[in-house]
């Protein structure tokens, strides 16, 4: 099957390539300069070496004439943007195109997360990652699980070799303490972290935020290791009709579709559906369980934004998802489901979601925000039902307010969540109300410095107050140089059911061994950025260090009874520190790299001071990226990749497998071209190396472990478990698309 997919790709290349034609002399050449697909007015076009040139109109052409035989150099340059250049050979019809790309100065993007407020990126107190939609297209995904591993030190894991669970871990903690808001809200938490992320399609979204460290001074439950902002679409800014579709030689297929409509003058909104369809059980490592749950999952979007005097915010939003997953024994069909002969993980998800931003129209800004999410699940893990429901209300109201040197933010959100579920740990529907303050100052003096303070509190209905301080300090250091050092608190309501997915799999039962309080950290991150731009090429390098102290952490003790998960608060420390170390470098070829490095120890330290390192926290990581679009054929080639050192793994009493797992490196491969009228066609391969975890399922024969008491077969006493997990199970793949934008 690679074989064929090999030479399919060899001759989709080929005709990528564009083909030569006679060449005659010519003494006339009209060129034309593009920046992202639009004409470009008063670009420079020269020919250095004849002294010809001049600037291009309204239409983005210019044409040149009188020029001699030959095969000379074209420039095109504009302020902002990289010169670019093109060897041309003059002959009739030849009419070439220059596109120019901006130099990272320019794209000073605009970001919210770290504050609250727009700011650009180089001005904003707490540094803020952004992961693009143009960085989406690098790496093909039907989600944004797989793409936020784009940023060094934000690892997505899977935690479920069965049913394919995962979470995203930011800095080494796990992924419980990622706080994911969409628009700025906090409506992907506790049920919806499980199998919530999956069901976000790449194609509604505008731009990924990261911040790295506590923002509960401003965001509250849940944000202790940093946030991930999903930022949706403005439908104004929208493309009228976008289209993506693309299929792997697995049999996975992801459809993406939107559409803008115009109602009036001023109401604009963007409709979009996404499809994925993957029912083709594959067992390549032939231990009898699929290496992928099946999946079929639709996601509808509708968002509608309203044009207000002086651009004040009007946006409503609603998503629904529903999906039906599975993964376990290769013969298994739905006729098994909840039974104790073939075993399977099925999930069947509906979720629905509804956000909404308003602006009043006062002085001084005032942003009203809501938002109500259902997600509602109805499962089996083998024999064992697990059935769901949860409802979070959010509402949040603040004022902005700009006195001279200060920028004052003023808050007050309420957050309410209904959950109920089958298990005896949840007898009747948990309420809970949690309200909270919070009040920001930034304090701009003359000079380089700039300061952030912020303080919260919320009430929690068992708890009492919680206070949650953040304090930082910027200081530019000339043009190109930045510093930054800033430190926080932060602190996380446990809900073990929606977070923890062992405590559904496999065979061991759950133990809560005394009442859980509330986990409280406090982190200290020092970060500092240099930009070193020149006429050809930029260089962007960014290093951060960053340290966390836990108390009352809860951690998951599958090593005291290897019949059990034990929960209790840590009556010890725990702690999270490292480095971080980025590099961004582009040139007018145009050639794009990008290259991370993270280092980081986990570990806990319990009463009577032993050290015990973390599950799944490599120490060493890295992530890379490299992008090379030739200007003239719109021929571009992307390589990413992610490499892991060696990560603790959840293992068993005498396990045979190893408690570390191996260096190992996932490198993606894609080719691409753009053609008339925005088509694009896109081929690849993921997983270039064909690297596959051993062993992911402990006893796959015997899942419901019914000959687990066989001293002959079963000396050791193994039961059946499949969360021995650090990488995907999925080989080597390939696959083909079509992308198109109006």
């Amino acid at each position: 099957m690679y074989l064929r997919f090999g030479h399919l790709l060899i001759l989709f290349i080929a005709g990528l390539l564009p083909s030569a034609g006679a060449q005659s002399p010519h003494a006339t050449l009209p060129c034309r300069v593009l920046a992202d697909g639009q004409p470009l007015t008063m670009a420079t076009v020269s020919i250095p070496d004849l002294h010809f040139g001049g600037l291009t109109d309204s239409l983005g052409t210019l044409i040149l004439t009188d020029l001699p035989k030959g095969t000379f150099t074209l420039e095109a340059s504009y302020i902002g943007y990289f010169t670019t250049r093109q060897e041309i050979t003059l002959h009739a019809g030849i009419n070439p195109e220059l596109t120019l790309e901006l130099t990272p100065k320019m794209l000073d993007e605009i970001v919210v997360t770290g504050t609250m407020r727009e700011v650009r990126r180089s001005d904003s107190a707490i540094p803020v990652d952004i992961i693009s939609s143009k960085l989406f297209g690098r790496n093909p995904s039907p989600n944004i699980f797989e793409s936020a591993g784009m940023i060094s030190g934000v690892q997505p894991v899977l935690n479920c070799n069965v049913c394919n669970t995962g979470d995203i871990q930011i800095n080494g903690m796990e992924g419980v303490y990622t706080q994911v808001l969409l628009d700025g809200m906090p409506i992907v938490s506790g049920l919806g972290t499980v199998y919530g992320l999956m069901g976000i399609p790449n194609s509604l979204i505008d731009r990924i935020e990261v911040t790295k460290g506590p923002a509960g001074a401003l965001y509250g439950s849940e944000a202790m290791a940093g946030q991930i902002n999903i930022i949706t679409k403005n439908p104004r800014s929208s493309p009228r009709l976008g289209l993506d579709l693309h299929t792997t030689t697995w049999g996975e297929t992801n459809l993406d579709a939107g559409t803008k409509i115009q109602l009036g003058q001023k109401l604009t909104g963007l409709v979009g559906v996404n499809g994925f369809l993957y029912h083709n059980p594959v067992d390549h490592n032939q231990d009898g369980f699929t290496d992928v749950a099946l999946q079929k999952r639709i996601s509808l979007f509708n968002k509608w934004s309203w044009l207000r005097p002086h651009n004040r915010i009007a946006q409503l939003g609603v998503r629904y998802v529903w999906e039906d997953r599975w993964g376990g024994q290769t013969h298994w069909t739905p006729d098994f489901r909840g039974g104790d002969e073939i075993y399977a993980e099925s999930i069947l998800t509906n979720r629905l979601e509804v956000l909404g931003q308003y602006q009043l129209p006062t002085i001084a800004p005032i942003f009203l925000q809501a938002s109500f999410s259902r997600h509602f699940q109805d499962s089996y893990y083998g024999d064992m039902a697990y059935e769901a429901l949860q409802d979070i209300t959010f509402v949040q109201a603040y004022w902005n307010k700009q006195l001279n040197a200060h920028n004052l933010l003023i808050g007050t959100a309420m957050r309410y969540t209904a959950y109920n579920d089958n298990t005896p740990a949840t007898q009747t529907t948990d309420h809970t109300l949690l309200p909270g303050i919070f009040i920001q100052n930034e304090w701009e003096p003359e000079g380089e410095n700039h300061f952030l303070g912020g303080l919260r509190m919320d009430i929690h209905p068992s708890h009492g107050a919680v206070w949650s301080p953040r304090l930082a300090w910027h200081r530019h250091i000339g043009d190109f140089h930045n510093l930054r050092l800033s430190t926080g608190s932060g602190f996380r309501v446990v809900s073990l059911f929606t977070e923890d997915h062992a405590a559904l799999s496999g065979s061991r039962d759950v133990v809560i061994a005394e009442k859980l309080n509330p986990e409280k950290s406090w982190s200290a991150n020092l970060n500092y950025n240099w930009s070193i731009p020149k006429d050809t090429w930029y260089l962007n390098l960014d290093v951060s260090a960053f340290y966390t102290r836990f108390s009352n952490r809860i951690i998951p003790d599958y090593d005291t009874n290897p019949q059990q998960i034990i929960y209790a608060n840590l009556k010890g420390r725990s702690i999270t520190k490292g480095f971080t170390l980025q590099a961004e470098f582009s040139n007018a070829t145009p050639l794009l790299f990008t290259a991370g490095l993270t280092y980081m120890e986990v570990y806990q330290v319990n009463e009577e001071d032993l050290r015990t390192v973390q599950i799944k926290a490599p120490r060493w990581s890295g992530v890379f990226a490299a992008n090379y679009t030739h200007p003239r054929s719109r021929l571009s080639i992307d390589i990413t990749g992610n490499w892991f050192s060696p990560q603790r793994l959840p293992i068993v009493p005498q396990d045979f497998r190893p408690e570390y797992s191996p260096w190992y490196t996932l490198i993606n491969l894609k080719i691409s071209r753009v053609f008339k009228y925005n088509v694009e066609l896109y081929a690849g391969v993921k997983n270039l190396l064909n690297f596959i975890p051993s062993h992911p399922i402990l006893r796959p024969f015997d899942p419901f472990d019914q000959m687990v008491d066989d001293p002959v077969n079963n000396p050791n006493g193994y039961t059946f478990d499949p969360n021995y997990n650090f990488a995907p199970l999925q080989g080597i793949r390939g696959y083909f698309g079509v992308r198109y934008n109006l």
